[in-house]
């Protein structure tokens, strides 16, 4: 209680800081394929922006209307559009499904403005997405989409429609585990351990996915819990990684070995070579709840 105490001053502090130094609220874009995408891998980075006043929105590329055994098509797409609303209200941020077909998306010219014209209308500081080698091709074709729309976002010609960036953000990728044909780097770890329950609860959201549709294509059914009370226990388990060596390294960067060394949970993020190349006191500025 007393450390929970202590972490709400700290970021009362920070978040009075922060905003004296900021002559707005960050806005962060977070873009994945699916309807769950963001939040496995940037959950509790998010729920921190939110804490400390910042603006995040969630967008997903499809409208995850093919991830399930047993239900589909636009009745699907309606479940897991409210499944993304749920979130939205449980974690504070804003939440955007495109209506693009789970399991076909193709790097399109069409699509790539879908993107670019959201990156602009939430006049994004930051933008995170996945690395284009991934096993699933929407995951692959999202990096490459977001990766196409770095440079053009900033283009006044292209999707004329809404306003240009006039300064590019910083493009960053969401952690994986592929190794080919480069491995994922670390360049920023954030420590989530103060808001693992935010990033459960935004997964526990999802009910679609991680009680039903995962376990059946993973075969492992049998390892959800029937009791209902147990599901956070059980997606901490299943959903939430420890920090590997390479990111444990990060963390000590950003935030010194001792709390390094006592941070059990971490979301992790590579530095895009497109967009603005951050300094590490632009990432300071960008991550906020990093230490100083």
């Amino acid at each position: 209680m007393k450390k929970r105490f202590l972490w709400i001053a700290m970021m009362a502090f920070t978040l009075v800081f922060n905003l004296k130094a900021q002559d707005r609220p960050l806005q962060i874009i977070m873009i994945g394929a699916h309807p769950d995408d963001c939040d496995i891998k940037s959950g509790g980075t998010a729920a921190l922006f939110v804490a400390m006043g910042h603006k995040v929105k969630f967008v997903s590329v499809t409208n995850g209307d093919a991830g399930h055994q047993s239900e589909g098509g636009g009745m699907l797409a309606k479940r897991r559009i409210a499944e993304t609303q749920e979130v939205a209200r449980r974690l504070g941020v804003a939440y955007d499904v495109l209506d693009n077909h789970d399991g076909e998306l193709l790097p399109t010219l069409e699509i790539r403005l879908q993107i670019i014209r959201k990156i602009r209308e939430w006049k994004a500081d930051v933008v995170i997405a996945p690395r284009s080698n991934d096993y699933h091709p929407d995951h692959r074709y999202t990096g490459v989409l977001v990766q196409d729309a770095a440079f053009m976002v900033g283009v006044p010609n292209v999707a004329p429609d809404v306003e240009p960036l006039r300064k590019n953000p910083v493009f960053l990728y969401f952690q994986d585990n592929f190794k080919k044909p480069n491995p994922f780097q670390p360049d920023i770890a954030v420590d989530i351990t103060p808001v693992i329950d935010k990033k459960l609860a935004g997964l526990d959201a999802h009910q679609s996915q991680f009680y039903e549709w995962l376990p059946w294509i993973g075969n492992y059914e049998s390892e959800v819990p029937k009791d209902p009370s147990k599901h956070k226990e059980y997606l901490l388990a299943k959903r939430v990684q420890q920090p590997n060596p390479e990111v444990r390294k990060t963390l000590e960067k950003w935030y010194g070995k001792s709390r390094a060394d006592q941070i059990k949970y971490a979301e992790a993020f590579e530095i895009c070579e497109y967009g603005s190349q951050p300094t590490e006191q632009d990432i300071r500025r960008l991550f906020p709840m990093l230490g100083k």
